[in-house]
C-alpha cells in the first residue's frame, strides 16, 4: 500500500518567489520571444554607413563593448545586465546623460515623442505584459539595442512581430543639441579643436 505525502513549499521559499516577481516588476525587463539570433555586428555596420548622426556612433561604441552580455535580472555589469540597467549605462558612457536605474523611473523622463518623430538615442518603451516593462536605445532605421532575456545584449528590429506588438511609446530625455551632433560638425570640431593625436583615425 502506497502513502501519498502533501509537499508544503518552506515559508522561504515562498518569500524568495514573491521577491523575485516584484523585482522583475520594477526593473521592468521581460522575455523576448525574438527567433532570429540575427547578424548583430553586420547589423551595427549597416546603422554606422546609413547614419548622419554622430550619436549613433556613439551609442554603437557601447555596443560593440556589450554586445552578447548575458541578461540577469538586476545585474548592471558584463557578468549580467538587465534591460533598464543596460540602458542606464549606454546613455552615460554615450552621451554623458543619468538616467534612473528602473523603467519605472525611466519612463518618467523626458517627453513622448511619435513613432514618426522617432530618432537615434531616443528611448523605446514595449508593454510585455500588463505589468511589465522592457526598455532599449532606439538607433534609427527601426532598430534598437537592448538587454534581451533570452539573448542578452543585442540588436533587434521594432518591426519584428514580437516587438511590434508590444510597442509602447518613444520618449526623448534631452533636446537634439544636447547630444546630437552630425558627422560633419564632429570632424570640423576634431580638426579646429583636438589636438592631432586625440583624433581617431579610421571609421
Amino acid at each position: 500500500m502506497s502513502v501519498r505525502t502533501k509537499f508544503t513549499y518552506p515559508a522561504k521559499s515562498s518569500a524568495r518567489l514573491t521577491i523575485l516577481l516584484l523585482v522583475l516588476v520594477f526593473t521592468g525587463c521581460s522575455h523576448n520571444s525574438e527567433t532570429n539570433s540575427g547578424h548583430y555586428a553586420s547589423l551595427a555596420q549597416s546603422l554606422r554607413l546609413n547614419s548622419d548622426s554622430h550619436v549613433t556612433d556613439k551609442f554603437l561604441d557601447v555596443f560593440d563593448d556589450w554586445k552578447g552580455a548575458p541578461y540577469r535580472l538586476g545585474g548592471n555589469d558584463r557578468n549580467g545586465v538587465d534591460c533598464s540597467a543596460f540602458v542606464q549605462i549606454a546613455y552615460r558612457d554615450a552621451v554623458r546623460i543619468d538616467l534612473p536605474r528602473t523603467t519605472l523611473h525611466q519612463v518618467k523622463r523626458g517627453q513622448e515623442v511619435s513613432y514618426s518623430e522617432a530618432s537615434a538615442g531616443d528611448l523605446v518603451f514595449f508593454k510585455t505584459s500588463p505589468k511589465v516593462r522592457h526598455v532599449g536605445v532606439y538607433l534609427g532605421d527601426k532598430q534598437f539595442m537592448h538587454a534581451s532575456t533570452s539573448k542578452g545584449v543585442i540588436i533587434s528590429r521594432i518591426d519584428n512581430p514580437y516587438w511590434a506588438s508590444k510597442f509602447w511609446q518613444f520618449r526623448r530625455v534631452a533636446s537634439t543639441h544636447h547630444y546630437r551632433i552630425s558627422r560633419t560638425s564632429q570632424r570640423q570640431y576634431q580638426k579646429d579643436f583636438l589636438p592631432r593625436r586625440y583624433i581617431h583615425q579610421g571609421r
